[in-house]
């Protein structure tokens, strides 16, 4: 017969192996479709502007047969932003434009800017979860090519959206000249920051914006910093997943980048050499097809309200 001090044990490794039954039920059954949106406020627009609404989508990581994401997306057309930024990794499978295209169509005509991630290039693979743990994550196989040119295609000629990888842009919104730059996915080292100060230079010497944003994929902080140095207002960037799994109470376990954890979801402020910006991280609306699970961080777009500074 057990003893006492045995019965306890076994007691508390069943409860425990319930616990962590029921969240990954929840996690994979049930946050992952849980789809929300952030709303901010930032004062960043010259005395007097129109206040500007942002749509920040991140990470959809779609595949054709994600339907109940798609249609989410597709709605928020609704909230009828002005403009949306971009941060790349739409695609999640080798058909994710066929998805991406029911998801992205009712914003067309809308102004937007968007950069690329990894998974705009190459499809997922499978890979062991636990290695984000020991940093960021590293290529190890020959992924699977995506269509690039589809992809991009799509966004600049259906969409009207500026391609800004490793390139600025300009655009009208609001009644507001808006500037932007960008680069490609820092994560895979795609991104040329020592091109960026000679092109932002040319295009301010051309004309004179109202509002200038950064946009980037992983939000490092060698890009977050170059970033302010050349005048950034406001910085958009995704990656992250916000962590994907959180820990209530404590937040992120992994960013899997550089930026600090606490920074991995959510508006914030980002300082270097005395001059802070907002910086808004978007947790993303997706996940790989070989992870499919969320917890404690839901999947999300971000709608950042830009208002005069005080």
């Amino acid at each position: 017969m057990p003893s006492t001090r045995s019965r306890s044990a076994l007691t508390v490794l069943g409860t425990v192996g319930a616990v962590g039954a029921a969240a990954s039920v929840w996690g994979i059954a049930i946050e992952r479709y849980l789809f929300t949106v952030r709303f901010h406020e930032v004062p960043v627009l010259p005395a007097g502007a129109t206040p500007l609404r942002v749509l920040h989508l991140s990470d959809a990581h779609m595949a054709p047969w994600q339907h109940r994401k798609q249609q989410w997306i597709a709605a928020l057309a609704e909230l009828q932003p002005d403009l949306i930024v971009n941060t790349g990794d739409n695609m999640g499978h080798v058909d994710g434009l066929r998805g991406l295209r029911a998801a992205f169509d009712p914003l067309r005509g809308i102004p937007g800017v968007f950069v690329h991630g990894s998974n705009d290039h190459a499809a997922p693979s499978p890979r062991n979860p636990f290695k984000y743990f020991t940093g960021p994550s590293k290529v190890k196989n020959e992924p699977e090519p995506l269509d690039t040119d589809a992809l991009d295609g799509y966004l600049t000629d259906e969409l009207g959206w500026l391609d800004l990888n490793n390139a600025v842009g300009s655009l009208d919104a609001a009644g507001l000249r808006i500037a932007a730059f960008g680069v490609s996915d820092a994560h895979r080292h795609w991104d040329d920051l020592d091109a960026l100060p000679g092109l932002v230079a040319e295009q301010r010497a051309r004309e004179t914006a109202d509002l200038t944003i950064g946009v980037t994929h992983a939000p490092y902080r060698r890009v977050l910093d170059a970033f302010v140095d050349l005048g950034a207002d406001a910085i958009f960037g995704g990656h992250t997943h916000g962590g994907q799994v959180r820990v209530p109470g404590f937040g992120a376990l992994v960013a899997n980048c550089d930026i600090p954890l606490k920074q991995a979801r959510g508006l914030s402020e980002w300082t270097h050499l005395g001059r802070t910006v907002p910086l808004n991280v978007s947790a993303g609306l997706g996940h790989s097809i070989y992870a499919p699970v969320r917890f404690a961080c839901r999947p999300e777009a971000s709608v950042l309200t830009l208002v005069p500074r005080a």
